[in-house]
Order: C-alpha cells, then sequence, then structure tokens
C-alpha cells in the first residue's frame, strides 16, 4: 500500500519555483496494476521517483508498506563508472542480500541480461539498451511487493524480449506495479486503474478505460492519436502544421524545378556565349587586341618595358 497525503514538488529556477505536483493526495493500494498517463513534462517521472523513495517532497508526507523497486527505466539508476558486475553487487548490498548468496544472484543477472563480456566492462561504454537490459536483470532478481515502471519497454532480440515478457508475468501475478507509458493500447491492456497527471494535480481513476478517455479529451484540440502496428500511440501533426509543411515541400520543388530549367538553359547555350564572348559566325570573328599593361616605375615616365627606369640624380649632383 502507497499513501501520499498533501505531497507537494518544486524545483528553484531562475525566475521562481517551478511547482511539479501540489497537494497531492493519492492511494494505491496493495494488488494494484496502475497505469501513469501525461504529456511530457507533466511531472510522471517524478511522482514516480517521490514513491520509489528516489526523491523527497518540500511539503506532505509519502507512506509506503512493503517492498517497493526503484523505478525501472533507461535513465539514471547505475553509476556510469562501475561495471556491470559491480553494478549488480552494489545492488544486492543495498537491498540488504546476505554475503553469501551475493555471487550466485550476480551469476544469474549476468546470464539473464546476456551482455557477454561486457558485464565486466564500465557501464558508461554500454548503449541505452544494454544499460535498460542491465537494470532489467537487476529488478527480475528480486521479489518486490510493488515494481515501478517509468517508460521502460522491452529491448534486445525477440528471444530476450519473450523471456522478459515471461519473468515479468510471473512477478505481476503475486505483486503490484505503477507503469508509465505513452502506449495507451498497452496501458488498457495491462493495466486496471489509472491516474493522469497534469498542471501538478493527480486525477485518479479506478478504471484504466476512464483514465484513457479522460487523457484522450485532455490532449484532444492539441494533437490526435494514431496506433500503429506495433500498437504504440503517436502524436500526428496538426493540420495546420501538415498544411504548412506541405507548401514548403511544394515551394522547394519549384525552386528545385526553376533551378534545372535554368541550367539547362546554360548547357544549350554555344560554348562562347558561355564564356561571355560575342558569338559570330565563322569568318567574322572579331579579334580583339589587348595592349600590354604600362608599368610604371617610381619617379620616372610610364614605361611598356619591364627593364626598370635610371635613377634619377641626387639634388646638387649632375648625372653622370
Amino acid at each position: 500500500m502507497i499513501r501520499l497525503e498533501n505531497v507537494t514538488k518544486f524545483y528553484p529556477t531562475s525566475i521562481g519555483r517551478h511547482y511539479v505536483l501540489r497537494d497531492v493526495n493519492l492511494h494505491i493500494p496493495h494488488g494494484s496494476r496502475m497505469g501513469v498517463l501525461g504529456r511530457n513534462g507533466a511531472g510522471k517521472t517524478t511522482l514516480m521517483r517521490l514513491i520509489g523513495g528516489v526523491d523527497t517532497p518540500n511539503s506532505g508526507r509519502i507512506i509506503r508498506n512493503g517492498h517497493i523497486s526503484w523505478p525501472l527505466g533507461i535513465g539514471a539508476g547505475i553509476q556510469p563508472v562501475m561495471t556491470g558486475e559491480e553494478n549488480a553487487r552494489f545492488c544486492c548490498r543495498i537491498q540488504g542480500v546476505p554475503l553469501a548468496e551475493i555471487p550466485a544472484m550476480v551469476d544469474g543477472i549476468r546470464e539473464f541480461s546476456e551482455l557477454g563480456k561486457f558485464f565486466d566492462l564500465p557501464t558508461n561504454s554500454y548503449s541505452s539498451g544494454m544499460k535498460a537490459r542491465l537494470k532489467f536483470a537487476m529488478a527480475m532478481a528480486f521479489d518486490f511487493d510493488c515494481y515501478i515502471i517509468d517508460e521502460l519497454s522491452a529491448v534486445g532480440d525477440a528471444t530476450f524480449r519473450k523471456k522478459s515478457q515471461e519473468i515479468f508475468q510471473q512477478k505481476r501475478s503475486r505483486a503490484s506495479f505503477i507503469k508509465v507509458s505513452h502506449g495507451l493500447s498497452e496501458l488498457m491492456r495491462e493495466c486496471n486503474c489509472g491516474i493522469v497527471v497534469e498542471n501538478g494535480m493527480v486525477s485518479s481513476f479506478d478504471n484504466i478505460e476512464e483514465a484513457v478517455d479522460f487523457y484522450r479529451q485532455l490532449i484532444g484540440d492539441e494533437c490526435e492519436l494514431e496506433e500503429d502496428d506495433d500498437d504504440v500511440f503517436v502524436q500526428r501533426r496538426s493540420r495546420a502544421a501538415t498544411k504548412q509543411a506541405a507548401g514548403a515541400t511544394d515551394r522547394q520543388h519549384r525552386r528545385r524545378a526553376r533551378r534545372k530549367k535554368r541550367v539547362k538553359a546554360d548547357e544549350d547555350k554555344p560554348e562562347t556565349s558561355r564564356n561571355g564572348l560575342a558569338h559570330a559566325p565563322e569568318g567574322e570573328q572579331q579579334v580583339t587586341t589587348v595592349r600590354a599593361p604600362a608599368i610604371a616605375s617610381m619617379g620616372g615616365p610610364v614605361r611598356t618595358s619591364h627593364r626598370p627606369a635610371p635613377m634619377a640624380p641626387r639634388p646638387g649632383r649632375e648625372a653622370r
């Protein structure tokens, strides 16, 4: 069971306090499979950090009964200068695993993550997918009463995704979970209740369908939602943005056509015309004579020869 009582969270900025949550009251009973919806930047991740104990509120209190996981996601959660094995050992120590049982758990995390030789390398050399696999493997090594999942989808190849789904179904059959995702169909398939975070407030719904309908009405004026083949909802550009993009594309095509037309016209011109010379029929070619440039010497007349002029005599002396 998790209870939030008058929880407020803000961050100081150069223009004043930025309130992420204001006087939030929320009750999550044991056995809930809760989906969390909200726009980007609405405060979903901050709420998950508060529930998981990673962050503390500025006012109010959070009551937790049971063993709650840390927020599982692709973001922070592992030490970048430590190897995968060191992170796994560190996690076991924090969770209170006896020293005698740590080697076996680390071997299980190594096998499940399928990182191979990279398990013994610093995690700052990992890709985002490799980090997510390590975090997921570490979380599945423990039996939590409630799992917090923040924008974490199955990663890796088909075999790893199938294995992840199977073990997570086993975990959630006897544990609660709170899941943040923009995949509405995924939340409707896996959750039985939901909350919507908007403008620092949290709206709670006992039915996930009601939460999804409320979220769609909330963002209906800004964008439309469509579902692709992978059951993931993506934002579609508004009609005005679509028309603007289409107009820019048409203007680009017209400029490209004019450019090609000018290039073709230049290629059809005679060689002398492209060089800027007057074109005349053969036999009437104009011949232009260019004189050699005049070379001026210091203190002397203008000469057309490249030989220097004689030096002028100094004042008071006669030329020899």
